[in-house]
């Protein structure tokens, strides 16, 4: 046999060697055609009803900040933090200390400070849960016994969900992304720290972190925090090399605001887990809220952090930003689809207002979310804040449609 002969056998063989693995693959392939995924739902019930949208209140706050009982920070008692957050008109607020700086013992430390105490200001009882697989922040009415769930920070997710569930508190995940990422199970929490700290851009991973787990079907809150730890000195002498970041990042860098139907602890606490929530980039920026009108009688049904079910009809959606927008300004408001960008539109005028519509497909899930960026509305008592959040000024929670309750 020739040279010419081998090579064209060679060929052939392997020619039809690779044919028939094709057609091998394309049976398999074809034999899955009549598969059904058990785990798909076809139909998800009945939905709880949509709550009122106007019996209710809103109100803003922090949700991360540390006193003096998280030992890296400084010149920041509880007394001045409250003293501060009630200037600048805050609602709530939630101190949340290191818990393994004080061997997971919160209840005897940052909730037994004579400080720890106010007439009008809501104070959430929390921590941060501060683990060798990242952090977490929690969230309670009342005291609970957070050294439980300290104990279990290197247990299997499955013992310390367990456990959080068993003391009933609202488990954050804090900053998502980077060197304290939330290394856990995102099915033990309800929600997601998704603007941390005044410096908006190192907040894009929280951000691609929170629309993976939204189009995964977990319907998990989008929550702000400031993370500040540093206190303004109170004379010159007890200034440290931290502290200039009191003038760039403090309390309501960004600011939180929950759609609360009392202005109870209870209330923050509800209003954050069922995701009636909107995160602005410091207590005097606009807030953005967001609608949904599901059968065009010009009347809202639901807004951000409500889910319902598609009918297979045009949706009405309504973009508003309110209180301190700036009647001079410009602003870009951009929606967000199932993670990807689906319009963007300019907004004017001391009330700024966005329409839109869209279908969302019967059957499917799907969520719609809000940013608005423009300039920055000023917040004298915190001004480096402004260059931080760049053209940040607000985002929403989304409007949902056919996510399972019970997921």
């Amino acid at each position: 046999m020739s040279l010419l002969e081998i090579a064209l056998h060679k060929s052939f063989v392997c020619t039809g060697m690779l044919l028939t693995m094709a057609c091998s693959l394309s049976s398999s392939v074809m034999a899955q055609s009549g598969h059904v995924n058990p785990w798909e739902k076809k139909d998800i019930g009945k939905l709880p009803p949509i709550a009122s949208l106007t019996e209710g209140m809103w109100l803003k706050g922090d949700l991360h900040l540390h006193s003096r009982h998280s030992t890296e920070s400084s010149n920041n008692p509880i007394s001045k933090i409250v003293a501060f957050s009630k200037s600048v008109g805050m609602d709530y607020i939630g101190i949340t200390d290191h818990d393994n700086h004080v061997n997971g013992d919160v209840a005897h430390h940052t909730w037994v400070d004579p400080e720890f105490k106010t007439d009008s200001l809501l104070l959430l009882y929390g921590a941060e849960w501060t683990t060798t697989r990242g952090h977490g922040n929690t969230f309670s009415a009342k005291p609970y016994d957070h050294q439980q769930l300290y104990d279990v920070r290197d247990q299997r997710d499955v013992v310390t969900a367990g456990v959080k569930k068993k003391l009933g508190i609202h488990l954050s995940a804090n900053h998502p992304s980077g060197k304290d990422h939330f290394g856990y199970s995102y099915d033990m929490i309800e929600s997601i720290e998704v603007w941390n700290s005044a410096v908006w851009p190192k907040n894009a991973n929280a951000i691609m972190i929170w629309d993976d787990m939204l189009s995964s079907g977990r319907k998990l809150t989008g929550r702000g925090g400031s993370d500040a730890h540093h206190g303004v000195p109170d004379s010159p002498e007890k200034a440290t090399k931290n502290s200039v970041q009191a003038t760039a990042n403090y309390v309501g860098t960004p600011t939180t605001w929950v759609f609360a139907k009392t202005r109870t602890l209870q209330g923050v606490i509800d209003a954050l887990t069922n995701g009636r929530v909107s995160v602005s980039a410091n207590p005097y920026a606009p807030r953005v809220e967001f609608y949904a009108d599901l059968d065009e009688d010009g009347k809202m049904d639901m807004m951000m952090g409500d889910n319902a079910k598609s009918t297979g009809k045009v949706v009405h959606f309504q973009v508003q930003l309110s209180g301190n927008a700036l009647p001079e300004a410009t602003y870009t408001v951009t929606i967000v689809k199932n993670g990807g960008s689906f319009a963007t539109f300019q907004a004017t005028g001391k009330l700024p207002v966005v329409e839109f519509t869209d279908t969302p497909i019967t059957g499917k899930r799907s969520y719609y979310r809000v940013t608005i960026e423009g300039p920055q509305t000023a917040y004298p008592q915190v001004p480096g804040s402004m260059v931080l959040s760049e053209n940040m000024v607000a985002l929403s929670n989304p409007i949902c449609f056919n996510f399972d309750p019970n997921f």
